[in-house]
């Protein structure tokens, strides 16, 4: 055993044993030579973040999955608001946790819920829409947040806002919008008596416990319509059979629909529990017409458009013909999909409203993929538009920390990789470019994806090891959108990134000014002007791309046809000159330049192949 190997056991044992990270660079250090220390102190910061971003992973999906049962326990709104601002102060450390609700008669919003709050002003604060952090956040029901708000210009303050934030000793504050089934109408805050920066997944987070929210008051509220139907039914005389009969069912339903969403269920799972309930064939329909989930033997051909399908879209509400039933999943006026029952004769009262829960518990899946996937592509975002401003090496803390954020979301900034740029065939197609450029990129083979926003363009990082192959399977998926795809690569992330991205966007550049739109490229595909727009131009590669054959005939048969080709291109094209300029025969150009002919193609003394020829003989002399 070296003598390096008993430390290097003991960093092992150190980071097992999941000690600080200080102590494992104490350990690090202790190793023999300097190259080795950095390396393996790198490392295991490095599995040591991994960890850690998995240990909290892990801590706040199951303190959702609590949060999630106990909310799911509740049956007073008013209970749920406490225990919702309870659990975002719990979950994100903060001082202070509040939730305001919107009032429509009055058009804007007030302080409904709190925890941790002192001061009688601050709890009794209303926020009008666009005024402070929480009515911007109403505004424009995105999150917000700031690590110093009173001194923080991006926000409208007002007097009796900012009166009530120093009142209660607040400095920083997070808020994300509440959306309950298909309207906005609350606000919820977590907030901190002095500076506090908020990570991205510390927004996530607040953002989820929104979600869980959202979903419990809607259950609280179909209890309660449930309740109400009972009532009416009881009212109405109804025998005692059917009322138990339909008190059980609807809690049947809705105890399987709640299990749905707190084991994370997808459509497939609604679906499944619906026609389970009902005894009957269910298809999920996405928002285009197509097929998203079956349950059960159902003929899904032209389903899109059966008249119960239409007439459910028409009408926003349930509607039956010809045996089938369908009801439109929307939320925020967004039609989503919609959810298609049929192997039923008739649906009663009762049926109907499993239906109509069964469509609003889709539309509250739906909507929080949307935002997990909003928030995963934010992040990634941020992460590549950070490695284009990252000006150091593969080492040092700012470099650690952007290998960490890669692992964690499944992208090894260690590995090389090919930049792609996309420039938009026009400038309002940028957004939903960056949308698209991701979609396609993250359906190929490659491994994981970045994507960003970048100086007017698309930029796109993959894990792939062919520049120019990567950037005409983009351009081909994305069509007429891209006006044009540059690439550059294999580059290592974290140390080629800014040169890369300039080379490619250099080549996204030159194809658009040379009319080759819509089309993907290398610098080494565009020839010579590839030299001109490339980072780290290949002129021996280039030469030998054009005269390669001539090259290795040259060298083997001891001839000299470059020379030929080159004197022939002096006289003008003319085998008699050329052969006076090389003391030979007429008729010994013309024998060779037969040769060339069979060697390069029948083509290369052709206006465009005869001007690559002439460039490569002129860098191959420079070169000699």
């Amino acid at each position: 055993m070296s003598h390096a190997e008993p430390d290097l056991l003991e960093l092992l044992r150190l980071l097992a044993e999941d000690v600080p990270a200080s102590e494992l660079e104490a350990q690090a250090a202790r190793l023999g030579s300097p190259d080795v220390a950095t390396t393996a102190r790198t490392l295991a910061l490095r599995v040591r973040a991994v960890l850690d971003s998995r240990r909290r992973r892990e801590v706040e999906l199951s303190a959702l999955v609590e949060v999630a049962r106990d909310l799911a326990s509740l049956r007073d709104p008013a209970g749920v608001l406490a225990a919702i601002v309870r659990r975002a102060r719990s979950l994100l450390g903060t001082d202070v946790a509040y939730l305001t609700l919107f009032d429509r008669d009055r058009g804007d919003t007030f302080m409904r819920a709190t925890d941790g709050s002192v001061s009688a002003r601050f709890q009794a604060l209303r926020l009008p829409l666009g005024a402070g952090l929480g009515g911007l956040v109403a505004q424009t029901r995105r999150p917000s947040w700031t690590s110093d708000y009173l001194s923080d210009t991006r926000f409208a303050h007002t007097g009796a806002i900012d009166d009530a934030v120093t009142d209660e000793g607040i400095v920083a504050i997070c808020g994300v919008p509440l959306l309950v089934e298909d309207a906005f109408v609350g606000v919820l805050f977590a907030s901190n008596r002095t500076a506090r920066p908020f990570a991205h997944d510390e927004v996530a987070l607040l953002a989820s416990l929104a979600t869980l929210a959202a979903v419990s008051l809607v259950q609280t509220r179909a209890a309660a319509e449930t309740r109400e139907t009972l009532a009416a039914l009881s009212a109405a005389h109804a025998t005692v059979g059917e009322q138990a009969a339909v008190t059980e069912r609807a809690a049947t339903a809705h105890d399987r629909f709640a299990q749905v969403v707190l084991h994370g269920g997808g459509v497939e799972d609604i679906a499944s529990a619906l026609g389970d309930l009902l005894a009957g064939w269910v298809v999920a329909l996405d928002a285009g017409g197509r097929t998203a989930a079956v349950h059960g033997s159902a003929d899904t051909g032209g389903l899109a458009g059966h008249p119960a399908v239409l007439a459910a879209h028409d009408s926003g509400r349930l509607a039956g013909a010809e045996g089938v039933w369908a009801v439109a999943v929307s939320a925020a006026g967004e039609r989503l999909g919609t959810l298609v029952l049929g192997g039923r004769a008739d649906l009663d009262a009762g049926d109907r409203r499993t239906v109509e829960r069964a469509a609003l518990v889709t539309a509250l899946v739906l909507l929080f993929r949307r935002q997990s996937a909003q928030e995963d592509r934010r992040g990634r975002s941020d992460l590549l538009v950070d490695l284009l401003g990252h000006t150091g090496g593969r080492s040092g803390t700012q470099a650690e920390s952007l290998v960490s954020r890669g692992l964690a979301v499944g992208v090894d900034l260690t590995a090389d990789a090919v930049v792609l740029v996309v420039a938009p065939a026009s400038p309002d197609q940028r957004r939903g470019l960056a949308m698209a450029a991701g979609a396609a990129a993250g359906a190929a083979d490659e491994r994981a994806t970045l994507v960003a926003e970048h100086a007017g363009q698309v930029v796109v990082l993959i894990g792939a090891c062919d520049p120019s192959a990567a950037a005409c399977r983009l351009a081909d998926r994305l069509g007429a959108a891209a006006g044009a795809v540059g690439a550059a690569g294999p580059l290592p992330p974290l140390a080629g990134l800014r040169g890369g991205h300039t080379e490619a966007a250099r080549t996204a550049t030159a194809l658009v000014t040379l009319g080759c739109g819509r089309r993907g490229a290398s610098a080494a595909d565009l020839g010579f002007a590839g030299l001109v727009v490339g980072e780290r131009p290949d002129v021996a590669g280039y030469v030998r791309s054009v005269l390669g054959p001539l090259l290795d005939y040259d060298e083997r048969r001891g001839t000299v046809l470059a020379d030929t080709v080159e004197a022939w291109f002096a006289a003008g094209c003319s085998p008699t000159a050329a052969a006076a300029t090389l003391h030979v025969h007429p008729n010994t150009v013309s024998q060779r330049l037969e040769r060339v002919g069979r060697l390069l193609g029948a083509d290369w003394g052709l206006p465009d192949r005869a001007l690559e020829v002439q460039l490569a003989l002129r860098l191959l002399r420079l070169g000699a």
